[in-house]
């Protein structure tokens, strides 16, 4: 399955990423040391040819060229089944040592294949500088999220550098995670959320501002271009953020909770890609497709529970991700939407589920599967006949065409408007 996303519709255009020379920042030495756990995988191009980039701002971001490991987006022809996407995305995107970032990108890339990393804006912003941060509805510097050491603040840039020039896509989760109170984004309105990502935004591009670090490696690519996707804190205050987002030109969210298995349609002008309910073994009911409604429902929200249930645990949490999977690619190939946090809740099993689930997927031999990021499906989704996806969303959860895929992707002749100026009556 190695590379699976790299073909049919989804081929590879762009080769290796380059390592970084950049031009009138310093001479790229790392400053201020710190333990680093983002090593390259093998698929970060740091032996590739270095070249030059066009620094942004204060050097915190830089223009490097298109992004490699892009694939070219082909339209599906009549009678063609549509091939099974499956996104994996991650809240928060900050690597405080646990090693999980690279692990997670390394899995990617021993595959061929990208995720969706939602970076919160103020994992890059010291924690000393706090007081820059102006949540909505609550005081400065407030955060339901820690901010992160200084060698944890590296750590995540690093991981971030290569993730993008791995191919992976870097969104957007916010800043504060503000989930309960006066101050909770549920209660936000879209000028809160317009402040909201405006700062978000700023943390990245100025890290170096806040940090002080001008010696360090830009984050290889234009921010404001690249950003075209998000997911609120918690899962609330979609329907307050959707106008502000569009505004600003983003394609996509993927905020909706308890979102079914279907093919996704347009929200206020954004692509809805909810985080979906799938079996849940041992269960009559079905369960968020993200680790915490997993800890919700086994440990009741605690993150260190007995560890006589976490191998049981685990395997259930695997067999419901695998479950998801199954139904939508044996039925009606509804794209898969899984979410996750790096964190280790329950002794890691949330992480080796998703783990175990992906190399099922990635290994199960099937070449009309596609692991990639909400950016690259959504590029493919625009490239698509409307009138085709339209057919996709009749299809309910868990529904094959009685008539088989061929039939069903067959779409009728247009009638000559000579005959339908006939035959249909007026209005």
């Amino acid at each position: 399955m190695s590379g699976m996303s790299r073909r049919s519709l989804l081929t590879t255009t762009a080769g290796a990423a380059a390592g970084l020379a950049v031009a009138g920042c310093g001479t790229g030495k790392k400053s201020g040391g710190g333990e680093r756990t983002g090593e390259p995988s093998g698929a970060s191009g740091a032996h590739a040819p270095a070249k030059t980039v066009k620094l942004i701002g204060d050097g915190s971001t830089a223009y490097t060229g298109d992004q490699p490991h892009q694939p070219a987006v082909e339209r599906l022809e009549p009678g063609q089944t549509p091939p099974q996407f499956v996104i994996f995305s991650w809240d928060g995107a900050g690597e405080v040592g646990t090693g999980l970032f690279p692990r997670f990108r390394k899995l990617a890339a021993d595959h061929g294949v990208s995720m969706t990393f939602f970076l919160s804006g103020l994992y890059l912003l010291p924690e000393d500088k706090k007081l820059e941060y102006d949540p909505p509805n609550s005081p400065l510097g407030a955060s339901d999220i820690g901010y992160l050491a200084d060698d944890h603040l590296r750590m995540t840039l690093d991981n971030v550098r290569q993730a993008w020039q791995e191919g992976h896509e870097i969104g957007t989760h916010f800043n504060g995670h503000f989930c309960a109170g006066p101050g909770s984004v549920g209660r936000w309105t879209p000028a809160d959320w317009k402040s909201e990502i405006d700062q978000a935004r700023t943390f990245v591009t100025t890290w170096k501002t806040q940090t002080g670090w001008q010696d360090e490696d830009p984050l290889p690519f234009d921010y404001d271009k690249e950003l075209i996707g998000a997911r609120t804190p918690c899962l609330l205050g979609q329907d307050q953020w959707l106008p502000t987002a569009a505004a600003l030109g983003f394609r996509y969210d993927a905020s909706s909770p308890g979102g079914n298995q279907i093919w996704p349609a347009k929200k206020q002008g954004l692509w809805d890609l909810p985080l979906q309910l799938i079996p849940f073994p041992g269960h009559s009911f079905e369960v968020l497709s993200m680790d915490y409604n997993m800890l919700a429902n086994q440990s009741h929200a605690a993150t260190s529970s007995d560890p006589r249930n976490y191998p049981y645990w685990r395997e259930q949490a695997t067999a419901s991700y695998i479950a998801g999977f199954e139904r939508a690619y044996q039925t009606n190939r509804a794209p898969y939407y899984i979410g996750n946090h790096f964190e280790q809740w329950n002794g890691g099993i949330y992480m080796d589920a998703v783990e175990n689930a992906f190399k099922y997927i990635a290994t199960a031999g099937h070449d009309d599967v596609r692991i990639v990021s909400f950016r690259q499906f959504v590029d493919w989704l625009d490239a698509q006949d409307p009138a085709v996806l339209d057919r996709l969303r009749r299809l309910e959860v868990g529904q094959a065409p009685s008539q088989g895929w061929k039939d069903f992707m067959t779409l009728p002749a247009p009638v000559p408007a000579e005959t339908t100026s006939s035959s249909v009556p007026m209005a």
